[in-house]
Parts: structure tokens; C-alpha cells; sequence
């Protein structure tokens, strides 16, 4: 600690001003944001940093681990935690926390409402209305979800709210898992095949060096050219070529993408076809559920701080 304070150290970016862990981890202990330090400064603060803050679209590694000797607690803004070596954290012996459940409505939502937007070509028809070309000519028919097939790649947290929103549209379900859930819907045992069953396959899977462009060319190919993709995971597990080129040449219908392999950059394709929905990774991005995602990240700071045991700590790290 410095001063008395717990000192803390913030990886997000000061830019995102309207941020709500801005205002609130100041209530806590005192705050530096990484990217306005000076080498010099940082090598001066490093030593006292008690508390790392990151967010799941954020990378902590082993190197900037190693900057903060004495660091007690890494907190997650998110419920992903694949940029974060937690290996390393765990050997370390370091609380570290994230914020699963309290996002996963909002981002099942957005998966609903890419699914839509892809199958009934609303930015299309938003763009169509606006050019005025609505007098003049017929907007193209979209296709339904109503009794069509839903493959839920990862049926974990955000996967079953996602289920039960489809279910409310007479969806079938059919999910893949590690291992059977007690649920009514059909298992697959793989990707693949889910895909070859689905009309829509949404990717739920969390990011992990296995799951790596799980979402290949044989996927969609088996998806199909009536079949629709949707992404609200993670970027890096379906292969961006292979997409692009089955996009392309009409091998499946259509693609509704929130999350990118590159991001924040995005392929030049992809802004170019007309059957992809692109959104800016906006899963959780509510005003409610940003703001309840920062109030679990402080409450987890304080637990931590007072040697009591976190309320959701990253799995493979202790929790007190």
C-alpha cells in the first residue's frame, strides 16, 4: 500500500471516460491508469501495486505480471478471461476475480437480436428506407426463425439464456457441451455435426488454445448455404478466412458477427458483403449491465482486500 491507500493499477483505457469502474474504484484506493504513466512513473508505482485491474478484451501475461511484485488481486471487467495468463496468476498464488451471470441476459439478447437482424436483413432494410428507394422498388423477402433449428455451441451460462430465448420462438434446440446437461435439448457430440442439424448455429464457446478456429471451413460447410452463423464469443474461434470465403461464395446464407479475430480491427470483406451483420463487441454493453459488472468487480476488490473469500473468482485461482 502507498499512503495508507490500497494502491491500484487500471489496464483499461483512460480514454473510455463514461466507463463505470472510472468513478468507482477511486472509493477503494488509489487509482493510476497504466496508459498515462511514463516508463519512469511506472517503475516507481509498480512496486506499491496492490490491485491489477484488466477486462476480458484486455491481455495480462506473464510480462506485465512481473511489473508488480507485491500485487494481491488481478480483477476481471468480464466474464472472459482468455487474455489473462491464469496459469501463471495461479502459480503466484494471486486472488483473482471476474464477473460471470450478470451479463449473460444482455449478451443472450444481442444473439437473438444478430439472429433477426441476419435472417430479416434489418440494417438492410433500415439502409433501404433511408435512400428512399422504398416508393420505387420491393424490399427482398428474409427468412424466419419461427420452428427452425438453433445449434448452441457451448451451452454454459450465456448458452442456456440463449436456449430459452429461442425456445420463446418455437425454436428446436440442439447444443454442444463437454458433457451432458439436464436439459430437454438434443446433445451433439460435436461442432460439426451441430452445425449440419442447425438452420442458425450461435458460438458460446469460451476462447481456449483448443478451441482455436473451432469454427472452421468443414463447419460451415456443413452449415450450409441456407444456414446462418452467429458470433458473440470470442473472434478467434472461428477461422476468419474460411468465414470470408464461404460468405463470399454463398456457401452459407449469412453471418451476424459481434466479436472478431483482429479486433478492434476488422477485415475489409466483411464490410463489403451484404449477408453479414457486424456489431463492435457490444454483448454486454447496457448501461444496467455494465453498471452491475462494476459494482461485482469492487465488491470482489473489497473482499479480496479484507482476506475474505471473492464472490466469483476466475476457476483454477483461489478464492480466498
Amino acid at each position: 500500500m502507498l499512503e495508507g491507500r490500497p494502491l491500484i493499477m487500471n489496464l483499461i483505457a483512460s480514454r473510455i471516460t463514461t466507463h463505470p469502474l472510472l468513478p468507482r474504484l477511486p472509493e477503494i484506493g488509489r487509482v493510476f491508469q497504466r496508459d498515462e504513466l511514463t516508463p519512469e512513473a511506472l517503475a516507481d508505482i509498480a512496486p506499491h501495486v496492490d490491485v491489477l485491474v484488466g477486462a476480458s478484451n484486455l491481455k495480462v501475461p506473464k510480462a506485465e505480471l512481473d511489473l508488480y511484485p507485491n500485487l494481491r488481486i488481478v480483477a476481471d471487467f468480464g466474464v472472459g478471461y482468455d487474455g489473462f495468463d491464469v496459469e501463471e496468476i495461479a502459480r503466484r498464488n494471486l486472488l483473482c476475480a471476474h464477473t460471470p451471470d450478470v451479463l449473460s441476459e444482455d449478451v443472450a439478447d444481442l444473439a437473438v437480436g444478430l439472429m433477426l437482424s441476419i435472417t430479416r436483413r434489418l440494417p438492410q432494410a433500415d439502409a433501404f428506407v433511408r435512400a428512399g428507394r422504398w416508393p420505387k422498388e420491393n424490399f427482398p423477402l428474409g427468412r424466419r426463425i419461427a420452428r427452425r433449428r438453433i445449434g448452441v455451441a457451448g451451452l454454459g451460462r450465456i448458452g442456456r439464456v440463449v436456449a430459452q430465448r429461442a425456445e420463446a420462438f418455437r425454436m428446436e434446440v440442439g447444443y454442444t457441451s463437454q458433457h451432458p446437461k439436464d436439459v430437454p435439448w438434443r446433445r451433439f457430440e460435436d461442432v460439426k455435426s451441430l452445425a449440419a442439424w442447425a438452420d442458425v448455429l450461435v458460438v458460446v464457446i469460451p476462447a481456449t488454445p483448443e478451441t482455436h478456429h473451432l469454427i472452421n471451413a468443414e463447419v460451415l460447410d456443413a452449415l450450409g448455404p441456407e444456414g446462418y452463423l452467429v458470433n458473440i464469443a470470442r473472434g478467434a474461434l472461428v477461422d476468419t478466412a474460411a468465414l470470408i470465403r464461404a460468405l463470399e461464395e454463398k456457401r452459407i446464407a449469412g453471418a451476424a458477427l459481434d466479436v472478431f479475430e483482429h479486433e478492434p480491427e476488422v477485415e475489409a470483406e466483411f464490410r463489403k458483403l451484404e449477408n453479414v451483420v457486424l456489431a463492435p463487441h457490444i454483448g454486454s454493453a447496457t448501461v444496467e449491465t455494465r453498471c452491475a459488472m462494476a459494482d461485482l468487480v469492487c465488491e470482489n476488490i473489497r473482499l479480496g482486500l479484507a482476506g475474505k473469500p471473492l464472490l466469483t473468482p476466475v476457476p483454477g485461482t483461489r478464492r480466498a
